[in-house]
Parts: structure tokens; sequence; C-alpha cells
């Protein structure tokens, strides 16, 4: 159980599948109570500049995706479909899905998963500079610690 304050967005640099300098994330989770419990959640604040698309990949858990503000289009299940503040997408287990900002603002978004540690296997890529040769990798972001990981 913990409140946790606002922190400063940062851009995405260190992934790359997903190198998008224009766009803020900010990734957290519950950091423990004082008997070094830490409840199994993790949420996702992110600003999608306009443009911007976060590629096609899937999850290893369940995802809920809150659009707070801006417009854009979701793919899920084989469909594209437009949304915009107040759309719920609930992403199932293993099920490819991406987003793209088709606004004129930033799209913000909160993602909700049921685990300290985002696993994200990528179908597409948006590459770092450098990269474009390499194939889409399997990466974890650890929300307790802050690590990116490449582990496939």
């Amino acid at each position: 159980m913990a409140i946790v304050p606002p922190a400063p967005m940062q851009p995405f640099l260190d992934d790359p599948d997903d190198y998008r300098p224009r766009s803020r994330w900010r990734l957290l989770t519950d950091p423990g109570d004082e008997s070094g419990r830490v409840e199994g959640l993790t949420m996702i604040v992110e600003d999608i500049a306009p443009g911007d698309r976060i590629p096609l990949h899937r999850h290893q858990v369940d995802e809920v995706i809150a659009i707070v503000s801006g417009t854009g289009e979701v793919y899920l299940g084989g469909a594209t479909v437009r949304v915009s503040a107040e759309s719920a997408i609930f992403v199932p287990a293993g099920a490819a899905h991406g987003t793209t900002n088709t606004g004129s603002g930033p799209l913000r978004l909160h993602a909700i998963f049921p685990a300290p540690v985002i696993e994200m296997q990528m179908l597409e890529r948006n590459p770092a500079p450098g990269t474009e040769h390499l194939a889409p990798s399997h990466t974890e972001y650890d929300a307790r610690t802050g690590e990116f990981r490449v582990i496939g």
C-alpha cells in the first residue's frame, strides 16, 4: 500500500525497439510497506507525441489502458479502433496490440498491469538510430528498480 508522488516523465530513449524521443512516460509500482510487502500492480503514465505510436507488441499478463486525453487509434483483436478521453481498452494476456496518436496534441494514457515487471514481446519496431537492422526483441521493464532488460 502506497501513495506515489508525482515525478518527471522521461523520453523513450533506452528501448531499441521503441525509440520515441518526443513521447514521455513514467513507470510506477508499489514500493512496498514497512514489512517489505510489495503489491503486484504497475502503472504506466504516458504522453504519446502527435504522430508517434507504440509498436505492435504483446504481454504475458492482462493490461487495462485508460485514455485520459487526446485522440488516437488502438489496434487490438485484428481491428483498429479510434479512441479518445474516457475510452478504456482491456487487453488479454498474449493479445497483439499497439497505439497511435492521431491527434494534434499528446495522447495521455494510463496502462495498468498485475505485475511489478512488465514483459513485452515486440512484433514491430520504432528502431533506435543504428538498430534498424535488428529484429524485434523480447524485453522487460522492472518498475521496482527502473531497469530495462532485453531478454531475447
